[in-house]
């Protein structure tokens, strides 16, 4: 099952795991990250090599020691959620059951999940429930082409910049650049805020949230 989990989590994903291939190849950006390349002011991290970021959002601790069902981790400042709010600076043992790998969300990430899908360009991601956690300032760049072939190169692809502000608790998209064929005109996002206060799981079928109709213009909505 543990297989299922994680093959259907990827599509759902995608339009995170395809934004961040998008930056890696206009932007020079690193998926795998060691910990010091985004929390470069906290010395603790600086020989951690068995946890890393994977992408600006989701620390990944992996289990790599035979029926090891806890392991012990180091959450920087500015880290993170699970199903609850856990406090930066500081060295925890978290369970790591058999079907699980412990990962956690540092504070002030935003992350769209999409439809679930069989395969990649299944489906367009119409509606994103856009998953955005409290404590900091976020931003994040959606990337989307056409997924099939290599057209960005000829500069047929579109960005969305979507920006929180954690003081306003607000949440901002600009207004769309670029297009490609078959690009969706109009999409639904449903912007579910995680705080520090109100800590939830993750749920992807039916989550409560606040839904933004965008068709490309700059539009902001209060959490």
């Amino acid at each position: 099952m543990s297989f299922v989990y994680y093959d259907k989590l990827r599509y759902r994903l995608m339009p995170y795991l395809y934004s961040l291939a998008g930056w890696a190849h206009f932007k020079d950006y690193t998926l795998m990250r060691a910990l010091v390349m985004d929390f470069n002011g906290d010395k603790n991290v600086e020989n951690i090599g068995n946890q890393w970021m994977f992408g600006p959002a989701l620390m990944a601790c992996p289990v790599g020691y035979y029926k090891a069902r806890n392991r012990s981790v180091y959450f920087p400042e500015q880290c993170g959620y699970t199903n609850e709010y856990i406090e930066g600076g500081q060295s925890l043992v978290v369970d790591a059951p058999y079907e699980q790998i412990p990962v956690f969300v540092r504070e002030g990430a935003i992350i769209p999940f999409g439809p679930e899908m069989e395969w990649s360009d299944e489906k367009p991601a119409e509606l994103i429930n856009l998953y955005v956690y409290a404590g900091q300032n976020g931003s994040f760049q959606l990337y989307e082409d056409e997924g099939t072939n290599y057209n960005y190169e000829k500069g047929k692809y579109a960005i969305i910049d979507i920006t929180y502000d954690d003081a306003a608790k607000k949440v901002t998209f600009g207004a769309r650049k670029g297009s490609f064929n078959g690009m969706l005109k109009n999409r639904r996002f449903n912007v579910v805020l995680i705080s520090k206060d109100a800590p939830k799981p993750l749920d992807l079928e039916n989550p409560e949230g606040k839904l933004v109709q965008y068709s490309g213009k700059a539009v902001s909505v209060q959490l």
